[in-house]
């Protein structure tokens, strides 16, 4: 420990010698790299950035320095080397051409708007339609603003499944199951259809064991209703469950439905009926124990008939208005939203059986 320490003590004075023999020139000169140095250093700036006036100092300075002073700089000596390579190649770059002038903010925003109305311009497309209002852009430029907004720049949806839907949802019908599970732990599967256009939906049966056979009975029934009603509908969109069997898709076939299967594990190509199951979870089996097969045909029979008749809903053309409202009367009369809203309140926050009453029939 005393040798260590006589040793840092020769070293020091060693270095005080060294100091005596420089010159008053070279003090003053790492004073002051010293003092610009701290200057950059206490700027607000978490990592200071050196301006070209900074660089210029330091470079300055660091030339004046004795050798051994320059690496305690808080900049390197190959720092030094980058900042001249860069000013000898900013003194021989050539300025760059203006360019095309600027779109305006409203001519970008116009071109977003006939991008998403019109699902299948392409970049030329657009191109052609602003030129005949006069302005001349290029495509590039078009492709440019598309893609800093999110947009392809070519959109072709013709046969995508969003543009399917919408083209079609005057025609088409979606079907699905979904369980509950009782008080006892028994499992109950509901089967339902619902009208993509209005939201409408139907019960078609509640079973325990939800076989092929059970499906193509409940496919017989409501192939039966539709008849009778006259209906409208082309295609019927289902998943790949094995319950729905060949037979279940002839029954259909007979009427002239045709079957759209959704793609395996992708809920959101039947993407209505998967949130209205979402619905009814949330707003009355949730909030209740079932006790059984016919107490759970009940909660199912009086939330549907809210759904159609005093639910909201934002489909196309009826924005918050149920399937059943008329057209031209207030959706929501006093009398009837009250009654309504006691009926389901009654029956989702009890857990008593509902009155005794023979079940109806499967659709």
């Amino acid at each position: 420990m005393s040798v260590r320490l006589v040793y840092r003590l020769f070293v020091q004075v060693l270095s005080w010698l060294v100091l005596f023999a420089r010159s008053s020139a070279s003090k003053d000169t790492e004073i002051l790299a010293l003092r610009h140095e701290l200057a950059v250093l206490r700027r607000n700036n978490p990592s200071p950035r050196l301006s070209w006036p900074d660089r210029a100092v330091l470079a300055a300075l660091a030339r004046m320095l004795p050798k051994a002073l320059r690496v305690h700089r808080i900049v390197t000596p190959a720092t030094l080397l980058r900042w001249h390579r860069k000013l000898i190649a900013a003194q021989w770059r050539q300025p760059k051409p203006s360019g095309r002038p600027p779109s305006g903010d409203e001519l970008a925003t116009f071109i977003l708007r006939l991008a998403r109305e019109n699902r299948t311009w392409g970049v030329v497309r657009i191109q052609g339609e602003l030129r005949r209002l006069g302005h001349r852009l290029a495509a590039s430029t078009i492709r440019k603003i598309l893609r800093a907004n999110g947009i392809p720049p070519s959109i072709r949806s013709d046969d995508t499944w969003r543009t399917f839907l919408r083209a079609q949802a005057g025609s088409l019908l979606a079907i699905d199951f979904f369980h509950v599970d009782t008080v006892t732990l028994k499992r109950l599967y509901a089967a339902f259809t619902i009208e993509i256009n209005m939201r409408r939906v139907h019960l078609l049966g509640i079973t325990e064991h939800p076989t092929a056979d059970w499906a193509v009975q409940m496919a017989r029934s409501l192939a039966s209703d539709l008849e009778e009603a006259g209906h409208r509908f082309r295609h019927l969109i289902r998943d790949r469950d094995a319950k729905f069997s060949a037979a279940f898709d002839a029954v259909f076939a007979s009427i002239g439905i045709q079957i759209v299967l959704t793609a395996p594990q992708a809920p959101r190509m039947n993407t209505f009926a998967e949130r209205w199951i979402g619905s009814v979870r949330r707003e009355c089996t949730d909030r209740i124990l079932i006790t059984g097969e016919r107490h759970l045909r009940h909660l199912l029979d009086v939330y549907i008939a809210h759904h159609n008749t005093g639910r909201s809903h934002q489909c196309d053309g009826m924005l918050l208005r149920a399937p059943d409202d008329v057209p031209n009367m207030i959706p929501f009369p006093a009398k009837s939203a009250r009654s309504d809203a006691d009926s389901i309140s009654a029956d989702c926050s009890t857990n008593t059986d509902p009155p005794h009453e023979t079940p109806g029939q499967n659709r």
